[in-house]
């Protein structure tokens, strides 16, 4: 089963809400710059029924490099990581 595109989605969109797929561009649009700006602010954005956006701190650590066997120093760095929602697990699951 091959996978929804952009446009098919935007398309699928803009069909349920009766808007043009325009609108439902520039809603999604606005919708994602607003939830990296306030990632960036405040480390975390909630999306109702989807879940949450998290800025996560990693501390430094030692690897392996998986061909030679050798001990390398992974350094410390920031991530984004995405919580699902409990409501949306139960919807899908």
């Amino acid at each position: 089963m091959a996978k929804m595109t952009k446009s098919q989605m935007l398309q699928s969109l803009a069909d349920a809400t009766s808007m043009s797929k325009k609108d439902v561009t520039t809603v999604l649009d606005a919708l994602t710059s607003l939830a990296y700006k306030e990632v960036k602010s405040n480390g975390e954005c909630t999306v109702p029924g989807l879940g949450k956006l998290v800025k996560k701190h990693r501390s430094a650590r030692a690897g392996r490099n998986p061909a030679t066997g050798a001990t390398i120093q992974i350094p410390a760095k920031t991530v984004v990581k995405f919580r699902v929602s409990k409501a949306a697990k139960d919807a899908i699951l």
